[in-house]
């Protein structure tokens, strides 16, 4: 490991959803195996994901702000520190860009950073390394587009590692383990997630018969179920899984530490599923329209359930699977 006074300030740019900022936790690893120091530019709940790896590793998290103005004053505040840090900062590549957004390359490169990432909507001009993808667009999985993006940058061609190892900070586990035992959950629950935001072509990603499932997998009396909505989902926790116990409003760094104690989670294609492969957690991952080539739970003790043809598995299905 690079003494600290050898390490490099980097800007990282994290991407906006929780499952992508997770699939991109062994890229960050990478940079910092390879001698830099990580200023992560992303959405304000990065801090609670990436809890368990800040204060060992020494990572930086600023929240993004709302306004455009307020971003690019933000970065140029940035790269100001790192400049303090490295008197060479800006003379080289000094931001990574996560997301492929024209806009994630727009603002680094309006406050004066030099950023690099791939070569997509629109916005090579805007690069100062703009890379051609070696995997296909979009790639096989989204987490080896990430690990790509870290292997240009520090010059390797390493395969990706198979486990995504995803640490819960110490205070965060402590608060879940409190909030199971005031409920009387014993570990070894069955976590469902039966909640998914957005679509894919225009389909949505929640599998129709999860109330049917949860209610088929309650008769069986054999583990808890626990379910944890967040904001605006209550009422399809309430009303279509009243068989299991509801957590609702759960910190997400507190939820992490609820998904380790889990002995599995069947969810749709949605965040907590990979935060709960990335602490070590089988999923089980219910998939109609998603890709799962592009984005399954990654690591080897995962499964998924999926009909043909990108269609939803049947109900017996995925009871077959589960019982497996």
């Amino acid at each position: 490991m690079p003494t600290p006074s050898l390490r490099r300030p980097l800007v990282v740019r994290l991407c906006n959803m929780v499952g992508d900022v997770v699939l991109g936790l062994p890229a960050l690893q990478l940079l910092q195996v390879h001698g830099y120091d990580l200023h992560l530019y992303g959405k304000g709940w990065a801090k609670a994901l990436l809890g368990g790896h800040l204060g060992e590793q020494g990572w930086h998290v600023t929240p993004r702000a709302g306004k455009l103005s307020d971003r690019i004053t933000q970065l140029r505040e940035l790269k100001q520190h790192c400049m303090q840090l490295d008197p060479g900062f800006n003379s080289r590549v000094n931001t990574l860009l996560m997301p492929n957004s024209f806009s994630s390359a727009f603002e680094p490169r309006m406050a004066g950073l030099k950023p690099a990432g791939f070569a997509r909507d629109g916005r090579s001009l805007l690069l100062k390394e703009a890379w051609q993808a070696r995997h296909p667009s979009p790639p096989a999985h989204a987490l080896e587009g990430f690990w790509e993006l870290a292997c240009r940058l520090v010059g390797t061609d390493l395969p990706p590692p198979t486990q995504i190892e995803l640490q819960v900070a110490q205070q965060a586990q402590g608060k879940a383990d409190e909030l199971l035992a005031a409920h009387g959950i014993q570990p070894g629950f069955t976590c469902i997630v039966p909640y998914a935001a957005g679509d894919v072509d225009g389909k949505d990603k929640r599998w129709p018969e999860f109330a049917a499932f949860t209610h088929q997998l309650a008769a069986r009396k054999d583990r808890q179920i626990v379910t944890c909505p967040g904001p605006g989902e209550e009422d399809i926790a309430l009303q279509d899984h009243p068989d299991a116990i509801c957590l609702p409003g759960v910190a997400l760094d507190v939820y992490l530490g609820l998904l380790k104690r889990a002995s599995l989670v069947i969810s749709n294609d949605t965040g907590p599923a990979h935060m709960a492969a990335a602490v070590g957690t089988t999923v089980l991952s219910v998939l109609g329209p998603t890709k799962p080539e592009q984005w399954r739970p990654w690591g080897p003790q995962n499964r998924m359930a999926q009909g043909p043809n990108h269609q939803w598995p049947s109900l017996a299905d995925v009871m077959q699977k589960v019982a497996a």
